[in-house]
C-alpha cells in the first residue's frame, strides 16, 4: 500500500480521538528524521498489525470519506452561507487540520528539516523603514536632495528578523474613535516632537502655538485630535469651506458635484485635513517624506487614514498620469521654485483635466492690496510658469491660491513655441526621473472632471475605456460574495485547538478592528468596491504589481486609493500600519520573479499590526509554501479548502501580539 495513502487514512482514523491524535502526531514529529519510516510507525502503532486489522482500517476509512463527502458542500458559497456557527463544528476543524498536517508529514518523509522560527530584531528597528537611509545614500554618491529619496538598491537585505512592537504598544481603539484618539506609545514621537512635527507645525509653531494646542490634547498615554481644528488657526472645517467658496461652490459638500473625488495631500501634517475630507466622502491620500521621528505618515496611518511615504524631490511618484482631481499643499515645504518648474510639471502630470492645485503658504502672504503685488510675492515659478502648462489662477485669498488645469485641449496647440513641450512616447510612472515635458490631450483618459457624473461609480462608457464593463460587474459580484466569506473567517476561534463549548455564543468577527486593508494584487479594485457596497468603514490601499497588467488607472478613476509597487522591494510605509493584508494570486505571480517569497513574508509582517489578519488566495502548492513561511514568522495559520473542486485554497493567518 502507498505510504502517503497509509499516512492519510491513519490521520483520519485518529480524528475520532483528538487528544490521542495530537499526542501521537507530536511524538511522530519528534522522532529522529533519519530513522526508517517503518520504525517510526512501529513506535507509534506498536507491533506490525495483522492483515485483518488493516482490512478493518480500510473499511473505516471508506466510511469516514463517505461521511465527510456527504457533509461537504459543492461550493464556497454553500459552505459559508451558514458559516456561523456551522464552520466551527469539531469535525470540520479536524478535517482541515488533518489535511494541513498531512503536508507536514510528507515534508518529513522527504527528509527535509523544518525551518526554525525567525528571531526578533533589535529595539533600534521598532520603526524601521527599508530603502530610506540618508547616510548610506550620501556614501553612495547621492546628493542635491536625492539622498532623501527612496533607494532600495543601496542597502541590501540583511538577516531575516521580525520587528517587535514598542514596549508601550497597544491595540488601536475601535473605529471611528481611533480616528481621533491614538496611543502615544504606538508612534515614535514625544510631546515636544509632536508640537514640532510636520512642516505645517514647524512654520506655525511660533505664531499659532495656542491653535496647535487646541488641535491636539495629550492625556497620559493618548493623543487626541480635535475634529474641528487643525490645518489653519481658523480650523479645518473653515479652511475646507474657504477652498470650496474660492472654487465657486456653496460649501465643501459640493466638491463631488464639481468633479472632485480624489485628493493628493502633500505633507499632511497630522492628517486633520484628510480626516475631514474622508468624512465628506472624498478619498484623500496623504504623502510625505520619510521622517525618523514625528512622522506625518505614521501619525495619519495610526489614525486609520490613507497615507504612504512619497518624496516630492527628484523622481515621479508611483501613480499614472491623470490620477487625482485635486493636489493640495499647505505649508508642505516643497521648493516649487527649484528644478526649472519640473515639480509643477509633476503636479500637472498627476492632475486630471480640469483638476485643481491648491497652495497655502505663509511665504505668499501679501502686504499690499493690489492683485499684481500679491502674485509677485508668490514663489518664483508661480508668477508665469502656470500659463506655460495651461493652468489658470482662478482664485486667491490671503495665503491660499488655487490654479485649475485646463480642460480645453486647444490650449496646448495655441501656446508659444518656447513653452514646455508635450511628451512623446510611453508614460512611465514608477519612480522615473522627473520629466521636463507635459502629458497632452492625446490620451483616451483625457476626460475633464466636470464632465463626469457626480455618482461615485463609473458609468459604462467610462468603464469601457479600460475594458469590457461586464467583466468589472462580474468581478464585483464575485468579490461581494468573497468579502462575506472573509469576514466570517476573521475570528480567533478558527485557530483554536478546542471546540466551542456547548451553549456558548459564536464569537463575532472583529468588524470594527479592521480599519484599513492592503490589497497586494488589486486587479480591478473589486475588493475595494465590495467594501463600499457592504458599507463597511474600511479603506483599501490597492497595490498593482509593476509586472502585472496595469489596471491602476481604472482603480484611480473609480475613486479608490492605489499605487504601483514592485513586491521584490519593501513597501514605503512604517511598521504596524495595516490591519489586514489580502492577496489573490500574488504568490503564484511572484514565483517566476527574482525575489524571495520569504522576503515578502518578512515585509508583510513588518507592515502588519499585531493581531492583524492576512488572507491569501492561491494555488495549493503556493499556499502550502506560504503556510510554512507563516509558521516561521510565528503567525497562526489555517488552510481552508473551498470545496469547489479547484486547486485553489485560502490561507487565513493572524499575527500574534508578541513582545519577545
Amino acid at each position: 500500500m502507498n505510504l502517503d495513502f497509509v499516512l492519510f487514512y491513519y490521520l483520519l482514523l485518529l480524528m475520532a480521538d483528538e487528544r490521542s491524535w495530537i499526542t501521537k502526531l507530536r511524538l511522530f514529529k519528534a522522532l529522529d528524521m533519519r530513522s526508517p519510516w517503518l520504525n517510526k510507525l512501529s513506535v507509534i502503532l506498536g507491533p506490525r498489525p495483522p492483515v485483518s486489522w488493516l482490512f478493518l482500517c480500510v473499511v473505516s476509512l471508506l466510511a469516514l470519506i463517505t461521511v465527510f463527502g456527504s457533509s461537504s458542500s459543492s461550493s464556497f458559497d454553500s459552505v459559508t452561507s451558514t458559516w456561523v456557527p456551522e464552520s466551527y463544528k469539531n469535525y470540520r476543524r479536524l478535517k482541515e487540520q488533518a489535511a494541513v498536517d498531512y503536508f507536514e508529514l510528507r515534508t518529513l518523509s522527504s527528509g527535509a528539516s523544518r525551518q526554525r522560527e525567525l528571531v526578533f530584531c533589535g529595539k533600534e528597528r521598532e520603526n524601521y523603514v527599508p530603502c530610506y537611509n540618508v547616510t548610506a545614500n550620501l556614501l553612495s554618491g547621492f546628493k542635491d536632495g536625492e539622498e532623501f529619496d527612496r533607494h532600495c538598491e543601496v542597502v541590501g537585505q540583511g538577516k531575516w528578523c521580525l520587528i517587535r512592537p514598542p514596549k508601550d504598544y497597544k491595540t488601536p481603539l475601535q473605529w471611528p474613535a481611533g480616528r481621533d484618539v491614538i496611543w502615544s506609545g504606538n508612534v515614535k514621537i514625544t510631546k515636544d516632537q509632536f508640537l514640532s512635527s510636520g512642516s505645517m507645525t514647524k512654520r506655525y509653531l511660533s505664531k499659532h502655538l495656542d491653535a496647535l494646542l487646541k488641535m491636539m490634547l495629550l492625556e497620559e498615554n493618548q493623543i487626541a485630535f480635535q475634529s474641528d481644528a487643525g490645518l489653519t488657526f481658523d480650523g479645518v472645517k473653515d479652511y475646507s469651506r474657504q477652498i470650496a467658496e474660492m472654487m465657486g461652490l456653496g460649501s465643501d459638500s459640493e466638491f463631488l458635484q464639481a468633479g472632485v473625488r480624489t485628493v493628493l495631500d502633500i505633507g499632511c501634517g497630522f492628517g486633520s485635513f484628510g480626516a475631514h475630507l474622508v468624512s465628506i466622502k472624498l478619498m484623500a491620500l496623504c504623502i510625505a517624506g520619510y521622517e525618523a521621528t514625528g512622522s506625518q505618515v505614521q501619525l495619519a496611518l495610526e489614525r486609520g487614514l490613507p497615507a504612504m511615504i512619497g518624496n516630492f524631490i527628484t523622481r515621479q511618484l508611483p501613480y499614472p498620469s491623470f490620477s487625482f482631481d485635486m493636489v493640495h499643499c499647505a505649508q508642505c515645504g516643497i521648493p516649487w521654485d527649484k528644478k526649472e518648474g519640473m515639480l509643477l510639471i509633476e503636479v500637472d502630470r498627476l492632475l486630471k483635466p480640469g483638476g485643481y492645485f491648491v497652495l497655502t503658504s505663509p511665504k505668499s502672504k501679501p502686504h499690499g492690496s493690489a492683485t499684481g503685488t500679491k502674485i509677485r510675492n508668490m514663489l518664483t515659478p508661480l508668477e508665469q510658469f502656470p500659463e506655460k502648462i495651461c493652468w489658470s489662477l482662478i482664485a486667491q485669498q490671503d495665503e491660499t491660491f488655487i490654479w485649475q488645469k485646463t480642460a480645453d485641449a486647444q490650449c496646448y496647440s495655441s501656446r508659444k513655441q518656447n513653452d514646455v513641450p508635450l511628451c512623446k512616447g510611453h508614460d512611465a510612472s514608477y519612480y522615473q526621473a522627473l520629466s521636463p515635458c507635459i502629458i497632452g490631450p492625446s490620451s483616451k483618459r483625457w476626460i475633464p472632471i466636470q464632465n463626469r457624473s457626480s455618482s461615485s461609480e463609473l458609468s459604462s462608457a467610462e468603464l469601457a475605456l479600460h475594458g469590457n464593463p461586464e467583466d468589472f460587474f462580474e468581478d464585483l459580484q464575485g468579490w461581494k460574495l468573497a468579502l462575506k466569506n472573509y469576514w466570517s473567517l476573521l475570528t480567533p476561534l478558527i485557530f483554536s485547538d478546542h471546540p466551542k463549548r456547548p451553549g456558548a455564543e459564536d464569537p463575532l468577527p472583529p468588524f470594527n478592528m479592521v480599519r484599513n486593508v492592503m490589497d497586494m494584487n488589486a486587479h480591478y479594485g473589486g475588493l475595494n468596491a465590495a467594501f463600499l457596497e457592504e458599507k463597511k468603514s474600511v479603506w483599501v490601499m490597492n497595490v498593482v504589481p509593476v509586472t502585472s497588467r496595469n489596471m491602476l488607472p481604472l482603480i484611480l478613476d473609480r475613486g479608490f486609493p492605489g499605487v504601483l509597487h514592485d513586491w521584490c522591494e519593501p513597501f514605503p510605509t512604517y511598521p504596524r500600519t495595516y490591519d489586514m493584508l489580502h492577496a489573490n494570486g500574488l504568490l503564484s505571480h511572484l514565483s517566476s520573479e527574482r525575489c524571495s517569497l520569504m522576503d515578502l513574508f518578512v515585509e508583510m509582517d513588518r507592515i502588519l499590526r499585531p493581531e492583524g489578519w492576512v488572507v491569501l488566495y492561491d494555488k495549493l502548492g503556493a499556499i502550502e509554501l506560504a503556510r510554512a513561511h507563516a509558521t516561521q514568522i510565528r503567525w497562526g495559520a489555517r488552510v481552508i479548502d473551498l470545496q469547489n473542486g479547484s486547486d485553489q485554497r485560502l490561507l487565513i493567518c493572524q499575527k500574534p501580539f508578541l513582545t519577545k
